[in-house]
């Protein structure tokens, strides 16, 4: 027993023994399996890399571009070209081997690709009606000049160059020719250098009187022009000249700049953004590209701007440019194509001196005319007020949607010297009541004007507000004067007596009081009425006439009840004439009747 068991303890032994070995075995084949399974790996993909499909050869060398597979092979031949160049710079030998095949298919591909491009630029040239170039068509052939930039520089070069050439005189030749047809559509009567405010109302050319043509505003109305810059008529489609001929049509300088202006913005935004995405640029890159392309024709834009505003006097027109051009800026800066600030700047520049220019002129104008040489005087609104009213409330209701301080400026020169010259004229009026209606009737009808259309708060309405307030009451003091002026003089003298302690020198007045007292009483209801109708025959505001009348009422009755507090000081409390006194409360119902109704 004891020796079969130490023979089975001997057994075990050698068993254990193999097992050990067996698993050390196992551990060196799993390290030889792993290993050649990662050699597999880095080969099979090697090889993979390397290998060119039959699929592949076929589709770039038969399949015509348009096909979607001839894309996708493209694209594996690229990862190929690709790959080659990666395994190359590492020294692999089999690259050798695929070379000359990669390189033939590359040449193949490069020749189809730059022939179906050239071939689709050159279709840009021929004619087409809406002044849009079908360049996006190309954006899902993007990767072809990818593909060009990474294997072809220099033909990939030679296609930009052409894109460029092409769709520089593409753009020129459209928008020279737009730009001519566009200005035959323009109202032939336009504004001339001596269409100033302060010309003599001669109603030259309709601009002072009837328009000659339709639809046709003075040159100092905004009228409807102004809805170019609403959002509505900002973006709405481009004018088409022929359509307009056709149906003897015109239109403001203002409209046709919008058009124009509105087709460069749309063509050049597209542009910007079709020259980044498919020619890969962005930055400095895209910019200089994007003026490549568009700078003749934006150039040839701004030269006939400039030649346009040499002999341009309109200056409504000009100012509703300004604000067509600041919207059509932040419209680019809203789709992200800063390419054209720098355009926007140069239209502003030519722009804004020509509006000033205009501006001074008016001034001087105004500044310069004689109120001598006007004719006969009449103390209705003047002509040249009515239009400085129209055309500043033109101005300020333009210059409200986005406010600028210079405007504002040249809008105070041109006010100081329109209130210089309302004040001359009515210093020719011989009586100082009708220097008064005169200056009332210019304030109001200003005022008016200005109200309807710009902010209740604005500088202008605060001032004729002021000018107007002040010259009505003035003139309430001097129409209240012939029939009660003995009475206000009185009245004054009286207060102040009484405010310097010397009251006791009112009982030598009597006699005075008593005339006054009498004569108020005989007299005030056909005063009243004189005045009242002596008012309205003077103004041509209705409402305004009636205002002065209110206030002459009201004043009639403070002027009244100060009368009664001085007779009731005990100087003159025991006067006999004050039993005649009218009851202030009588007089003011009586005075109501008098109030006109609308």
């Amino acid at each position: 027993m004891e020796q079969m068991l130490g023979a089975f303890q001997s057994d075990l032994s050698s068993i254990s023994s193999e097992i050990r070995t067996l698993q050390e075995q196992s551990g060196a084949m799993n390290i030889r399996l792993r290993n050649r399974q990662a050699v597999r790996g880095k080969l099979g993909e090697l090889v993979d890399g390397l290998v060119v499909p039959s699929a592949l050869v076929t589709a770039i060398l038969e399949a015509p571009v348009t096909e979607p597979r001839f894309l996708e092979q493209l694209q594996e031949l690229d990862a190929k070209a690709a790959a080659v160049r990666e395994q190359e710079a590492r020294g692999t030998a089999a690259c050798a081997d695929v070379r000359g095949v990669l390189d033939r298919l590359r040449v193949k591909a490069v020749t189809k690709i730059r022939e179906f491009i050239l071939q689709k630029i050159y279709s840009f040239r021929k004619p087409m009606t809406n002044y849009q170039i079908p360049q996006t068509a190309l954006l899902k052939y993007r990767f072809f000049y990818q593909f060009l930039l990474g294997n072809e520089r220099a033909t990939a070069k030679e296609i930009r160059d052409e894109y460029v050439e092409t769709l520089s005189k593409i753009y020129l030749s459209y928008y020279r020719s737009y730009l001519g047809r566009l200005m035959k559509v323009q109202y032939e009567e336009v504004a001339e250098k001596d269409d100033l405010m302060g010309m003599e109302d001669t109603a030259k050319k309709g601009f002072f009187s009837k328009p000659s043509l339709r639809s046709r505003n003075t040159i100092f109305t905004l009228g409807t022009r102004g809805s170019v810059i609403s959002p509505t008529e900002l973006e709405a489609p481009i004018l088409v000249p022929h359509t307009a001929q056709r149906g003897e049509q015109r239109y403001p300088f203002e409209a046709l700049f919008r058009s124009q202006h509105y087709a460069l913005l749309d063509n050049s935004c597209r542009e910007y953004l079709f020259i980044c995405e498919f020619f890969v640029v962005s930055g400095p890159a895209a910019h200089d590209l994007f003026h490549a392309v568009m700078g003749r024709t934006l150039s040839m834009t701004l030269k006939h701007l400039e030649s346009y505003l040499t002999d341009c006097y309109d200056a409504i027109a000009v100012f509703l440019c300004i604000h067509i051009v600041l919207r059509f800026r932040n419209i680019a800066a809203k789709r992200d194509v800063p390419a054209l600030d720098r355009y926007w700047e140069q239209v502003l520049a030519l722009l804004w001196p020509q509006f000033e220019l205009i501006l001074e002129m008016n001034v001087q104008s105004v500044r310069s005319t004689d109120p001598q040489r006007l004719g006969g005087l009449d103390t209705r609104p003047h002509y040249i007020t009515r239009r400085y009213a129209e055309f500043s409330s033109a101005l300020v209701s333009i210059n409200q949607t986005i406010p600028n301080e210079r405007t504002m400026q040249l809008l105070g020169q041109l006010q100081v010297e329109v209130e210089n010259f309302v004040l001359r004229v009515a210093a020719e009026f011989s009586s100082r009541k009708e220097q008064l209606v005169f200056l009332i009737n210019n304030y109001d009808m200003m005022l008016g004007v200005l109200m309807e259309r710009a902010a209740d708060d604005s500088k202008e309405v605060e001032s004729f507000q002021q000018l107007l307030n002040a010259r009505t009451q003035e003139f309430i003091e001097e129409l209240l004067s012939p029939p009660f002026g003995g009475l206000v003089a009185f009245v004054k003298e009286a207060e102040a007596l009484i405010e310097r302690g010397q009251a006791e020198r009112l009982r030598g007045e009597e006699a005075r009081v008593t005339q006054l007292i009498r004569g108020f009483g005989s007299s005030w209801k056909s005063s009243v009425e004189s005045l009242s109708q002596d008012v309205m025959r003077s103004f041509t505001n209705f409402r305004n006439g009636t205002s002065i009348i209110q206030g002459a009422l009201t004043q009639l009755i403070q002027l009244y009840h100060r009368f009664h507090r001085v007779l009731s000081q005990p100087q003159l409390r025991a006067l006999p004439a004050r039993a005649e006194l009218i009851n202030i409360h009588h007089l003011m119902v009586e005075l109501k009747k008098h109030k006109p109704n609308f």
